[in-house]
């Protein structure tokens, strides 16, 4: 029996025609587009990741601030 995978599903719902050639073997005639949707979620994905480190910065900056102003004021 055949594992089916949740990107079969997902090109099945889509389009049950192009789930039916991508099982044949058939080549996608439109492979330029697919590599322009790939590289944009990459650089979505890039982003996304940078988003999160310069959260955990800006927290990082904020925590030393207050640090600073706690030292200062308790001196």
């Amino acid at each position: 029996m055949k594992v089916i995978k949740a990107s079969e599903l997902g090109v099945y719902l889509f389009c049950n025609r192009a789930w039916s050639y991508q099982q044949q073997g058939v080549d996608s005639q439109n492979l330029p587009e697919m590599a322009k949707g790939t590289a944009y979620h990459q650089r979505h994905g890039n982003l996304v990741l940078l988003t999160g480190i310069l959260k955990v910065f800006a927290l990082l900056c904020l925590v030393a601030a207050l640090a600073v102003i706690l030292v200062l004021i308790f001196r």
